[in-house]
């Protein structure tokens, strides 16, 4: 099913230290890393079912259990956060946003198993709000998933409790124009760039300059879209599809690694 998706023998010398060390049988080393981690980036590329995966990646059962161990160790958030750790961090500015992606009906679960779930209905049928952090050069830095109805305030505290390292600034669109959001921005000695929402009687100023920045993290949006396993929701679970969200990011943050 098209062409192979697969990582270079110098970007497999990033990755592979980075996830859990399987044993094969005997207590060996296993040496299928690798294929199964090209295997969840071809699904993550392609959308495809994991009973259409190629023979070369493996048996599809055997990468899908690897799949479900290593989410249950969080082996994805580990390896985007050591990927970030590598580069020398930009401390201008970050920026939070959230897109909503399609959830295909095969990711609806039993009925009232949806909120639990991340996903919300709309005339459209069901959504999952994405939301994303990113750096001041457009790289991923962590995702919160909500219910497609959820406001964009819902991700604002935990992609903030992410990361502890200092910033100057914050840039958001007017969704974030919330006292609560500024006065936490306030009180860590964060710049607040965010426009003001047209009904504010009192509108806070922004810096314009700093706000025409924010165009990188709809670019990454864009990119991981890219990918079609994150364009549109396939997965049941949550964390199933969080987890094809970074392996995403994971491949964005690669050729940053190399330029450092």
């Amino acid at each position: 099913m098209g062409e192979r998706i697969g990582l270079t023998d110098e970007e497999w010398a990033v990755i592979g230290p980075l996830l859990p060390a399987e044993r094969g049988r005997g207590c060996r080393p296993a040496q299928d890393n690798r294929r199964f981690f090209e295997g969840m980036m071809w699904l993550a590329r392609t959308g495809a079912q994991w009973r259409h995966l190629p023979d070369e990646y493996g048996k599809w059962n055997s990468v899908f259990r690897r799949y479900r161990r290593w989410l249950e160790v969080g082996a994805f958030d580990a390896m985007l956060e050591s990927l970030a750790e590598m580069v020398k961090r930009d401390p201008t500015a970050d920026m939070i946003d959230s897109t909503i992606v399609r959830a295909h009906h095969c990711a609806v679960g039993k009925k009232g198993t949806q909120q639990t779930e991340a996903l919300g209905r709309s005339r459209g049928g069901f959504t999952t709000k994405l939301h994303a952090r990113c750096d001041a050069r457009g790289r991923p830095l962590g995702f919160v998933l909500t219910g497609g109805e959820a406001h964009d305030i819902k991700g604002f505290t935990p992609l903030m409790r992410m990361i502890a390292d200092k910033i100057e600034a914050l840039l958001a669109d007017k969704g974030y124009d919330a006292d609560a959001i500024r006065e936490d921005l306030e009180k860590a000695e964060i710049e607040a760039v965010i426009p003001a929402k047209r009904n504010r009687k009192n509108p806070a100023p922004h810096d314009a300059e700093k706000y025409k920045w924010r165009n990188l993290i709809e670019r990454l949006f864009s990119k991981l879209k890219n990918w079609r396993r994150v364009a549109t929701r396939y997965d049941k679970s949550k964390e199933s599809y969080l987890g094809f969200v970074t392996i995403a990011a994971v491949k964005l943050w690669l050729p940053f690694v190399h330029e450092a």
